[in-house]
This record gives structure tokens, C-alpha cells and sequence, in this order.
């Protein structure tokens, strides 16, 4: 062989890697059904089923036929399929029109985006700096905002 070592009959080809500062992209495809915790340095797309927790350093986006069945923590989230669980974004959440959320949603006020359309069902706590702050339930002049509610834009 002219770039390597000879292979062995019936050996696979090594997998590419990224190099330490490149960030790697994971997909769980349609059909595809993970039954365990995810974990990785890199972002996660779910075109298919997760059922377990997400952890990834950059991001995380659930396409729309996509559903998680667990807690997500993550940089940055967009949102397009189904999550029954928490969801954690330390920076940036996307909820797209297509989204369906049952669950904790802990986001930054500041970089929260809801679409029109989008079916939410659970409590919202926004991050301020390290800390997590939980918005009372019925109290303040916008009340439908805080605690448990149930939406359908």
C-alpha cells in the first residue's frame, strides 16, 4: 500500500480522526435507536430514537423526527422533534415551531427562542451566571409565565 502499512485480509480501514481542536459531529439517523448515555466533545444530531442522557460539550440538535427520552445538557440546543426530560443549555436554546417538550427547560433568558408552533409542557428555570434561578409559580405581574405551564403557540 503506498500511504500505510499493508492490511490484513479481512481488516477494517482505521477511522479518521479529528484533531484535538476540530469538533466532531455525531448522528443518530433515522431507524436508529440508542438505548444508553450518549457522551461526546462534539455535537450530537437525533434523527432517530435516544433513550438515556446527552452530554455534549458544543451542541445538541434534535431534528424533527427525532426523540430523546432523557436529560440533555449542552452548550447549545435547537430543538425540532420530541424530548420527554430535561433540557440544559448553558448558552443558546432553540424550541423550533415543529419542537414537542415535556419536561425542565434551563436556558438563558437572553438566548431563548421560542418559534410559533412550538408545544411546551413543563417548568422553565433561567440560568443567570452560575446559578440557576427558578421562576415562582403564580407570582409577579406575568404569572403565565412562571412555574408549571402548558403551551401551544
Amino acid at each position: 500500500m503506498a500511504f500505510g502499512k499493508a492490511k490484513k485480509p479481512g481488516e477494517m480501514p482505521a477511522a479518521p480522526r479529528a484533531n484535538a481542536g476540530e469538533a466532531s459531529m455525531s448522528i443518530i439517523g433515522p431507524g436508529m435507536r440508542i438505548v444508553g448515555d450518549l457522551v461526546t466533545d462534539g455535537t450530537v444530531r437525533v434523527e432517530g430514537e435516544i433513550r438515556g442522557t446527552i452530554r455534549a460539550t458544543k451542541a445538541v440538535v434534535v431534528g424533527r423526527e427525532g426523540l430523546v427520552e432523557g436529560d440533555i445538557f449542552t452548550q447549545d440546543a435547537v430543538i425540532g422533534g420530541r424530548i420527554r426530560g430535561s433540557v440544559v443549555a448553558e448558552s443558546r436554546l432553540e424550541l423550533q415551531a415543529t419542537c414537542d417538550i415535556e419536561g425542565v427547560v434551563h436556558a438563558r433568558a437572553q438566548h431563548l427562542h421560542l418559534e410559533e408552533g412550538a408545544r411546551f409542557n413543563g417548568q422553565v428555570q433561567m440560568l443567570d451566571g452560575d446559578a440557576v434561578r427558578a421562576l415562582p409559580a403564580g407570582s409577579g405581574e406575568n404569572s403565565t409565565h412562571a412555574g408549571m405551564f402548558s403551551t401551544a403557540m
